[in-house]
This record gives C-alpha cells, structure tokens and sequence, in this order.
C-alpha cells in the first residue's frame, strides 16, 4: 500500500517547449504509435498517441493475440501472462504485446487512476522550474508478460502524453527486456538505451524525468550522484519509490553508509505520492514524484557538496541492483 504524505513545491507538467533538442543518438530509435485519448476527453492527441494509433491502423488494428494462459505464482506476487509460442522473435508478435498494452492504458483510464494521479502530479505547479524535455525509464521489467509492468508501461506513456514528450525523446532500459518487447518499444517510437548505466545518467543541463518505479535504491543514490549538485538536481523530477518511505524504512547508519547521497538530499527534495488505489496496490505502492527545488538545495551545508565519491556498495548486503554484464533486472 502506498505510504507518504503529499507535499506541495516545484512545477514541471507545463507543455515542452518546441524545438528542443533530442536525446544522443542510440540504437532502436525509430517508427512511431500511439494511444488514442480517452472518448470525449476533450484533449488532442498527444505525440504518443497519435504514434500509436497510427502504427495499429497500419497493422490492421489492435488484433486478438494468441491465446494465453495464466498461472498465480503464489500469495503477494503478481499473476504472470505466458504466450503459447516459446520466446523470442517467433512469439506471437509485437502487435499481441501492443494491444495488451492498450487495454492496459484504457483500464488506468476507465478505473480513475490516471485522473487521480495526474491531479497528484499537477499539485506541486508553482514555481520557476522548467518542465521535463525528455525522459529515461530504468527497471521496468518483462511488460510482455507481467501485468504490473505493462501498467507501469502504459502509466508512463500516458505520462509522455501530458507533458507533450516525443517518443524519441524517451529511452529505456532494463537487461531483462526480450526481443519481441524490444520490437515492441521500437514500435512506440521509444529509444533503448544500449549499455547499462546503472542509473548513472548526467542530464547534461536539461530537464528530465526520471521513471523508475519500484527500482532498488542504488539505482536512486546512483542517480543523485551523478547529478551532484544544485544545478543539475535541480533538473531532474524522479517518479519512483517514495524517498520518506525509504528514510522510514532503514536504520539512519545504513542510509547514511550505503545510499550516502540519498540521505544527504533528504531535506532538499519535494515529494507527492501517487493515490491508493484497489486495483494497483502492488503496482504503484510506495509511489512518489519527487524534484528539487533549486532554493531548498542551494539551503543544504556546504559540506553536503563536497564529498563526491562514487558509491561501490562494498559493505551493501541486500544490493538491488545489476551490474555491467548482468542479465536481470532488480526491483525492491
């Protein structure tokens, strides 16, 4: 269940401003599908949206897939989708994954829970802060599959809608991806990062978000170090386990040995839970959009800003994250 309480600061759902430059070139970053809005929403089709539609009506429509079996993997954990035809790219195909996708946008839509959070998300607007211009996604799992990861999937692309981000300026990663859902991503005009950075992405002086539900918290710390200071965290709005949540849950030593940087900008950050609701419980729990007001940062010791050590985790026990040349993904 989500835990949190929501705090009010920084803006960031403003409309990007055009022109803008794209993401570094990587691998994959091609074609173009999106979702259609909601009926009588009201609201134009964003660049995700009209992508995705467009690329379906090309396909012949959202078809019926393959027919799946379902099994429970046991009590708490997610129930697990499994195609009739082995893995890889004779599956039963990116259009099966991109409709699966679909009823799972139009099931946030239907139950209420994107309106709530996107109202959540708009709570903190008011402030100076540029809205994000791009977006990377770390950690989220096999969505071909896993019904908790594909709404995560559909959460963000609806989120790439709203803050009128193009696909080709969002990049992915997570190891465990297969073939068909990579095919997939290329699909929506989403790029695939090609190495594993571990978090350590530089915004290189432009506003991002950064989408990672439910990742381990060295991927966060990670993050955070890699963007040390005042005027790049100012650029950064990380949708991802609560950072309350965090300094509740650990023994203020451990937070302070392993995941120093998480806890040195815990009077510098602004968080907003995303709602509870029934029906995504072990989705979004412990959900929060946190950012980094530039006039609280600039209110931290100086002594905060000068260590800078990369962190390596040497004394972590319970590290939830993958390394350069692992093949899975870690989610706390």
């Amino acid at each position: 269940m989500a835990r949190g309480r929501a705090r009010r600061g920084g803006p960031w759902l403003r409309e990007a401003p055009a022109g803008s430059g794209m993401l570094r070139a990587v691998p994959g970053c091609s074609g173009i599908p999106p979702l259609a809005p909601a009926a009588g929403s009201g609201r134009a089709p964003g660049p995700v949206t009209a992508h995705v539609t467009a690329r379906m009506a090309a396909a012949g429509g959202w078809r019926a897939g393959r027919a799946r079996r379902r099994r429970r993997r046991g009590r708490g954990e997610e129930e697990e989708e499994e195609d009739d035809e082995e893995e890889g790219e004779g599956g039963p195909g990116t259009e099966a994954v991109l409709r699966r996708l679909r009823e799972a946008r139009d099931d946030l839509l239907s139950s209420g829970f994107w309106a709530a959070s996107a109202g959540a998300v708009r709570a903190p607007l008011s402030g100076p802060a540029e809205p994000p211009a791009r977006c990377v996604c770390y950690g989220l799992g096999r969505f071909g599959r896993c019904p908790a990861a594909r709404y995560q999937l559909a959460f963000l692309l609806l989120l790439l809608d709203e803050l009128r981000v193009p696909p080709a300026r969002c990049a992915l990663f997570d190891p465990a991806f297969s073939a068909r859902e990579a095919a997939a991503l290329r699909a929506l005009g989403l790029c695939l990062l090609p190495d594993n950075e571990e978090g350590k992405h530089d915004v290189e002086g432009e506003a991002t978000l950064f989408y990672m539900v439910h990742c381990g918290k060295a991927l966060y710390n990670n993050l955070l170090w890699r963007n040390w200071s005042p005027a790049a965290l100012s650029k950064l709005v990380i949708i991802g386990n609560s950072f309350q949540g965090i300094e509740e849950r650990l023994l203020s030593r451990i937070l302070e040995r392993d995941y120093s940087y998480i806890a040195k900008v815990l009077k510098g950050v602004e968080e907003v839970a995303l709602p509870s609701h029934p029906r995504y419980l072990d989705t979004f729990n412990d959900t929060s959009v946190h950012w980094f007001p530039l006039d609280k940062l600039q209110e931290l010791s100086p002594e905060a800003w000068d260590f800078v050590e990369e962190p390596m985790y040497q004394d972590c026990e319970d590290l939830e994250i993958i390394r350069k040349g692992e093949g899975a993904t870690a989610k706390s």
